[in-house]
């Protein structure tokens, strides 16, 4: 179903539930109201015809039991001339008189004086009796129920025509307003498609309805991000596809050199170059596929033991660490202070250890030492690593996270890709990487916050 019907028939229904209400409302109140005006008149009609009888306006002997004209001011037009009867009865049950019309049988058998409602030749009634005392007579003066149904009836019928002529004009002009109401709707969803996949471009500028502007508001904003995510999947395949050629060169290089080398030194020294190269490879891969798997990882919170986790970092990248001759350090918290498990998501803060420790290894000289310095507490913790090499240039300290940024002086074999993971994944914990300058080397810190003890 279309927005525009369901509006419509809500409209329309809304619209039908208002008018039978207020048809219940007004035929409710208007039979109130007419029975008791016409209940009020039915009292002065009888007084009046007492009154009358005992004037002597009216001759009972005269009359004998015929017709007793009523007043005048009781007649309300024509089909309602006729709307009330009367009868007199004596007191001992002999009918006097009665109006012209008046059914046959007794208006009311009741004895006592006021309003009463009766039955007569199968016919509702609705009477007022009054006793006259001196002239032992009991004037009845009724109306008749159908008629009055018909009164309220043709009050109901003067509001429900016109409504229901009406309809289907009142149908036609919310069809209508509801068009021109979701047209912005319409030119929105019309722009939106005969935009190029290709075109991330805001949408046009323009007066739009109050409601309508934050869908515009959030497309735009859907538009710079996904234009930003292709530029970075763009950047990234162009920087990949650039970092991976220069190894493959060398090792397409160093081994036709091993093909055609003289001997067995210039053979072995290219064989040492295509290991680099391919351990060079190797560790760009690697980096390129911790980068995608931090970029999609699930955020599940887990326990996660800090001195496990480093240890097991360390343990991993012992033999790199061996074959530069650095030395790798623990400093934990001393027994007895905090070291409650840590409430964080273990592979996150586990690739961005590794990395980190990782950089600072090729980034120390031989001889140098990378120290781990690591603190918990129950609102967060953090993991400083700290190493021996040359630390970062300040110029390029800003830009140290970016993908493939590599300084003058970086490590040899570096991808430029291991703080950027670094980053990602700590942005991705809710925490914060920190680089600061180191006397002398790189200090580099991964602050975790909104943790829990466990």
């Amino acid at each position: 179903m279309s927005l525009r019907l369901r509006v419509f028939l809500l409209l329309v229904l809304a619209t039908a539930v208002v008018w039978l209400s207020a048809v219940l409302w007004i035929e409710t109140s208007t039979r109130a109201q007419v029975e008791r005006v016409l209940d009020a008149r039915l009292a002065e009609a009888a007084r009046m015809v007492s009154s009358l009888v005992s004037d002597h306006r009216v001759e009972l002997a005269a009359a004998d039991g015929g017709a007793i004209p009523l007043p005048h001011p009781f007649r309300f037009g024509e089909g309602y001339s006729r709307q009330l009867s009367c009868q007199i009865w004596s007191l001992d049950g002999q009918l006097v008189g009665q109006s012209d019309g008046a059914p046959d049988g007794q208006l009311s058998t009741g004895d006592t004086e006021g309003w009463s409602d009766s039955v007569v030749d199968g016919e509702p009634w609705r009477v007022f009796s009054v006793v006259n005392a001196d002239l032992g007579l009991r004037i009845m003066v009724g109306d008749s129920m159908a008629v009055r149904d018909g009164l309220v009836h043709d009050v109901i019928e003067g509001l429900v025509l016109p409504a229901l002529i009406l309809l289907p004009l009142l149908g036609g002009l919310i069809w209508l307003s509801v068009a021109r109401g979701l047209a912005p709707l319409e030119r929105l969803a019309a722009a939106l498609a005969q935009r190029s996949p290709a075109d991330l471009s805001p949408l046009p500028s323009g007066p739009l309805p109050r409601e309508v502007r934050p869908v515009r508001e959030a497309l735009d904003g859907l538009f710079d991000r996904l234009s930003a995510a292709r530029d970075v999947e763009r950047d990234f395949t162009t920087y990949a596809a650039h970092e991976l050629k220069t190894p493959l060169a060398g090792l397409r290089t160093q081994a036709q050199v091993a093909r055609i080398a003289p001997d067995e030194a210039t053979r072995d020294a290219a064989l040492a170059a295509i290991e680099t190269s391919v351990a060079r490879t190797d560790r760009m891969v690697r980096q390129l596929l911790d980068l995608a798997e931090v970029e999609r990882a699930e955020i599940v919170a887990a326990p996660c033991n800090p001195a496990a986790l480093i240890a097991a970092t360390l343990t991993d990248l012992q033999p790199l660490a061996a074959r530069r001759g650095v030395t790798l350090r623990c400093e934990g918290p001393e027994e007895g202070s905090e070291q409650r498990e840590w409430l964080t998501n273990g592979f996150l803060l586990a690739t961005a250890l590794r990395n980190v420790v990782e950089n600072a290894v090729l980034a120390s000289p031989e001889g140098g030492a990378v120290v781990i310095l690591w603190s918990g507490h129950p609102g967060g913790g953090e993991i400083t690593v700290r190493d021996s090499g040359p630390g970062i240039p300040e110029a390029l300290r800003d830009r140290a996270t970016d993908r493939f940024v590599r300084g003058a002086g970086g490590a040899p074999g570096g991808s430029g890709l291991g703080l950027s993971i670094v980053a990602s994944a700590m942005e991705r914990l809710n925490g914060t990487l920190r680089l600061d300058p180191g006397v002398p080397g790189q200090r580099v810190s991964l602050v975790l916050g909104e943790m829990r003890g466990t």
